[in-house]
């Protein structure tokens, strides 16, 4: 009984020495077709997830240039245009080097807005006949928006970012950042041209999700 006791003991104590937050793994050069980065690999041992920040130049700690760019693989790989996410990946990206300094966060996990790869599938499949994102993802149970960005804001700590110039039409990246730690000096528009492929999306992510988007009213004449 005693050994028992004991063994449980011992279970409970390493259980609760598990490692939590972000661990800054690996920095290895990257050179890319829009500059020269480096690669920081970080773990994130809340979510089990690998993550990678995209590193410019002398960044300092103060108003620093800075995406959060979520996790597409649609968008990032195979240059969807069912939504703007490779684009606005590639405009951080440019932006970051002609600023000569920045960092590029790229989130995985956040697939689908969090739901994941397959259920983002589903959700644009419901899309197809005729729901619009928000209504998909509630068709199918999910949240609207499931992304966390308490690593992000790990990250940029671990880089010593103190506050940001932020590159994004989301408002609520901004209030998690500053719910978790990191200032936001400014945000900074990243406009993509909308096409009639991603014109329904991107209205319903301004009119149901208050994504600051006002180059929209210059195309109305998309369907």
């Amino acid at each position: 009984m005693t050994e028992n006791l004991g063994v449980l003991g011992k279970k409970s104590s390493r259980k609760s020495a598990r490692r939590t937050g972000v661990e800054r793994v690996v920095n290895a050069p990257l050179p890319t077709v829009y500059g020269k980065f480096q690669a920081i690999g970080y773990l994130d041992h809340d979510r089990g997830d690998e993550q990678v920040a995209l590193v410019h130049g002398d960044i300092g700690t103060e108003r620093v240039l800075v995406r959060l760019h979520s996790e597409c693989l649609t968008g990032d790989a195979f240059a969807s245009q069912h939504c703007e996410c490779g684009d606005q990946l590639a405009a951080a990206l440019r932006a970051v080097v002609a600023e000569g300094s920045g960092i590029v966060v790229y989130l995985r996990g956040h697939e689908g807005r969090g739901i994941g790869l397959l259920a983002k599938l589903r959700a644009m499949a419901l899309q197809a006949e005729g729901l619009d994102t928000v209504e998909a993802n509630l068709a199918l149970g999910l949240p609207v928006d499931a992304r966390d960005y308490g690593v992000a804001a790990g990250i940029l700590h671990d880089l010593g970012v103190g506050s940001v110039r932020l590159m994004s039409n989301n408002p609520r990246k901004r209030e998690a950042l500053v719910r978790h730690g990191i200032q936001v000096a400014e945000q900074v528009p990243l406009l993509i041209p909308p096409c009639e492929n991603n014109i329904t999306y991107l209205r319903t992510k301004r009119e149901r999700m208050d994504h600051h988007l006002p180059h929209l009213d210059a195309v109305a004449h998309l369907s």
